[in-house]
Order: C-alpha cells, then sequence, then structure tokens
C-alpha cells in the first residue's frame, strides 16, 4: 500500500541500481519475476518512513522500565490520549519502540500552504515540527496562529521566499504557524526557532525535541544492533574511526559501564563538537573525541609527544568500529535522491583506505564491524570480498544478534559466508500503514518483528584479526 510515489534518482544511478538489483547471481538465485518485485518493494519502501520509532535508552543513568513509564506517559500527552503502546525489544534490551500511526489518509487540506525543504520534510515524517530555517515558502498573508498545510519540496524546485509554488510537492499534514510570513522571511527576522507546529501529521510519530533528553538518544535499530555486535567490553580501548554524531559513540561507553576508554574520530569540527555535547549530555566520561582523518590515523613510528590522540601506533585498540562514510541510499524516507553516480561510485575506495588503517590499528584477536547505511553491493558485500581476499589475517564471524537478513547475491561470496553477514532489507516487510485500531488488535511479536524489518537499509559484517601476518 503505498501512499508516496516511489524513490526517484538521476538517470545513471537509476541505470546503475538496475544492474546491481538485477544481477545474474541474484537472478538465478530467485528468478527474476521474484528479483523484480523486491526491487520494486524496495524502491517503495525507501520514499515512505519505518514503521516505528526507535529510541536508545541511557542505561547508564536509567532502567528501561522507568525510561519506559516517563516516554509512555510523554506520548498520551502529545496525543492527547491515544493509547500508543511502548515496546522493549527482546533482543536490543536498551532499546523501545513506538508505532508509527500512518498515512492518514482523511486529512483536510488548507488553503494557507507553507513549503519546506526535502530534508526537513522527512525529519516531519519522522515526528519532527517544523523549524524556520527548514522554510521555502508561504502563503502571501500567512499569519501566526493559522492553521497551514504542510508540503514538502522534494524536487528543489521551489524558489526561497515564494508565495506560492506550482511544481512537485508531497502533503506532509497540517500545522500551526508560530511566526507570520514577514517574520520567517524578514532579512531582520529570526533565522531558528519553530516555525509551524505539526498538528496532524500525515504520519503521527512522538516528537522528541526536549524529551528526557539525557535519558534518549533517537536511533535506528540498525545503528543500535551494530554497538551490540561490537559487544565493547568494560576496560577495552575501542576506536570508533567515523563517529559523528556520537550515536553509537556514546552506545559503546554505555556498554562498557563507562569502564575504559572510547576514541572517537571525525573530520569535521562541527561534528566532533556534536561528539562532544552528545557524551556530556548522557553524562559519559569514557569518550575522547578528536577532528582527524580517519585514513591518516596510522601512525608508522612512536612519537616524542605522548599525545593521547591520533595518529596512533599499529594494534593500538581491541575493537575498532568502522561505521564508514556511504551512500546513504537505505536513509528513510527518501524521495528524490540526489547524488550523481560519480558521487556514489566515490565511496568504495574511501572506504577500502579506512578499512585498511582499521585492520592495521587492530590488535590480533580484536573485533572489527564495517557498516554502512546503504544497500549497494559495491559498498557492502562486495568490500567484504575485497577484505577477506586482502587481508588473511581477517576471518568473518557469526553476529549476535542478527536480527536483519543475510547478505545479498552479486558480489561471489559463498552461501555461508553470506549467512555471516547482516542487511536490513525494508522490502522484507510488507508496506502496511498502521492506525490505532489495527495496533490495538496486533500481537507483541507480529509488531516486533515487524520493526526488524521495517526499518532503514543497513548492512553489517563481523571481522575478528588472527595472528597470521
Amino acid at each position: 500500500m503505498s501512499f508516496f510515489p516511489k524513490i526517484s534518482f538521476q538517470r545513471e544511478v537509476e541505470e546503475y541500481l538496475n544492474k546491481v538489483f538485477r544481477n545474474n547471481e541474484l537472478i538465478s538465485a530467485l528468478g527474476t519475476q521474484e528479483v523484480e518485485s523486491k526491487y520494486q518493494s524496495l524502491l517503495s519502501h525507501l520514499s515512505h518512513p519505518p514503521s516505528f520509532t526507535t529510541v536508545r535508552v541511557n542505561t547508564h543513568l536509567a532502567s528501561v522500565k522507568h525510561v519506559k513509564k516517563l516516554l509512555f506517559e510523554e506520548i498520551q500527552k502529545q496525543f492527547k490520549g491515544l493509547c500508543v503502546p511502548v515496546l522493549e525489544h527482546p533482543k536490543l534490551q536498551d532499546i523501545l519502540l513506538i508505532p508509527v500511526i500512518g498515512p492518514r489518509r482523511d486529512l483536510e487540506k488548507h488553503a494557507s500552504e507553507v513549503i519546506v525543504g526535502a530534508q526537513c520534510g522527512y525529519a516531519v515524517l519522522r515526528g519532527a515540527h517544523v523549524y524556520v530555517p527548514g522554510i521555502i515558502s508561504a502563503s502571501k498573508f500567512m499569519k501566526a496562529g493559522e492553521l497551514v498545510s504542510v508540503y514538502s519540496d522534494t524536487e528543489g524546485k521551489c524558489k526561497r521566499g515564494a508565495k506560492e509554488f506550482e511544481g512537485v510537492k508531497v502533503f506532509l499534514g497540517n500545522g500551526i504557524s508560530q511566526l507570520s510570513r514577514s517574520e520567517i522571511f524578514s532579512s531582520s527576522g529570526p533565522l531558528n526557532g519553530m516555525g509551524i507546529r505539526m498538528i496532524e501529521p500525515v504520519y503521527l510519530s512522538p516528537s522528541f525535541d526536549s524529551v528526557l533528553p539525557s535519558h534518549l538518544f533517537l536511533q535506528n535499530l540498525p545503528s543500535v544492533v551494530v554497538s551490540h555486535i561490537l559487544n565493547p567490553q568494560p576496560g577495552e580501548r575501542i576506536l570508533d574511526m567515523c563517529a559523528a554524531p556520537g550515536g553509537k559513540t556514546t552506545h559503546l561507553a554505555t556498554l562498557m559501564r563507562d569502564q575504559g576508554e572510547v576514541i572517537a574520530m571525525d573530520k569535521i569540527a562541527k561534528k566532533v563538537k556534536k561528539i562532544k555535547q552528545n557524551s556530556e549530555l548522557l553524562r559519559l566520561n569514557c569518550i575522547k573525541a578528536f577532528c582527524y582523518d580517519g585514513t591518516k590515523a596510522l601512525s608508522v613510528e612512536k612519537r616524542e609527544d605522548e599525545q593521547e590522540g591520533p595518529p596512533f601506533l599499529p594494534e593500538s585498540f581491541d575493537r575498532v568500529l568502522l561505521d564508514a562514510p556511504c551512500s546513504g541510499m537505505g536513509q528513510r524516507p527518501n524521495m528524490a535522491y540526489s547524488s550523481t553516480l560519480k558521487e556514489v561510485t566515490s565511496y568504495q575506495p574511501l572506504q577500502r583506505k579506512l578499512f585498511t588503517v582499521a585492520v592495521k590499528l587492530l590488535k590480533p584477536g580484536g573485533v572489527l564491524v564495517y557498516s554502512t547505511c546503504t544497500i549497494t553491493l559495491s559498498e557492502n558485500e562486495e568490500q567484504v570480498a575485497w577484505a577477506l581476499k586482502t587481508f588473511p589475517c581477517l576471518q568473518l564471524q557469526p553476529q549476535e544478534p542478527h536480527i536483519g537478513g543475510e547478505g545479498m547475491r552479486g558480489a561471489g561470496l559463498s552461501l555461508d559466508q553470506l549467512k555471516l553477514l547482516q542487511r536490513f532489507d525494508p522490502s522484507a516487510a510488507t508496506l502496511q500503514g498502521m492506525d490505532i485500531n489495527s495496533l490495538q488488535g496486533s500481537r507483541e511479536d507480529d509488531l516486533i518483528s515487524l520493526a526488524n524489518k521495517d526499518c532503514i537499509g543497513f548492512f553489517i559484517a563481523k571481522f575478528i584479526k588472527s595472528n597470521i601476518k
């Protein structure tokens, strides 16, 4: 049941993906019809938000039960008494799942319109209000306190400050304007702050703006799985190579009970600042964040200055997480993917540079976890095939918990190897809406199963480093 159009790509990227998802290995195993059906289902899923909002509980500060009670009360308040359950996950015992109600097809559209940018629109579909920087256009006489309909300019064609827009726009729901048009677009007016408070979104998800900020971290389900698979232990030295904004970094520190050392790196200073802010907010002390390019993090000789930051000597870490920069095609919702084929294919060589450094920085016997939030073979299974061929010291390992599906055919890996990989494929779920009645009649086990499947596209591989050189 598709509510939005399928995700669109630039022509070259679309042709590239057609070859990836219709590769000979896949067709031989599944048949042309099933391969085509899965691919079309994936394209539909990517333009819709996941069926659940996932929040990770900061178990360093509070119990899951306590936070669950507080969150349930908060959601009832936001949803004006609507009884939406908060679920605990049986295999990921530090997360809570909130079903997303929608799409709601019976919402009335209002004459006064606000157009927001694509990224702002995607945030609204996952529970956010509209903030001023995301607003591109507003109706001519819009006043503060007015009921307005909010639309997303998915193709980026609307001009900032326009009074009307006739291009392609996607309805996101209704809200109340907090500012007038003139205040939003005034040269001396507010550049930040809430612009539209959403009261009737197409997809009803809770807003987490200032909600239990020290106790909760909004995180996609597969992103939580990654840290559990790395399984850091108290007292160990862990490297998070591409760490911003710090969701996985802070999770690793929490799993270690804040005992040991988590080194977090990112090459963009503003993002490193965000890691530090999140560490402070969650009151974690074992994290040390550095602004540094991970491809240059290996030092060939001991330094005299005894500085604790990068670059590091070989075999300096017990475990390494490489949540690599990637093409991001698994992110949801996304209705129009704007990157060029050149940009999409630029990630594989960068990932290999980072991976090479990661292997060298890892101690023998140590664990390396590689992950991406994309769906291509070249950034996922092909990287695993390359790694196993390039580094004889690496062995693929089983993953626990294993919640996603196995790896995708097409990179020449054996069936046994594919079973050790974990690919979260949104097309594994049926695209379905959820209303309050169907929710009340659902078994908790079925809801958990849906949450496991209907999430973002994601990929995880786990390796152990032996003593073989």
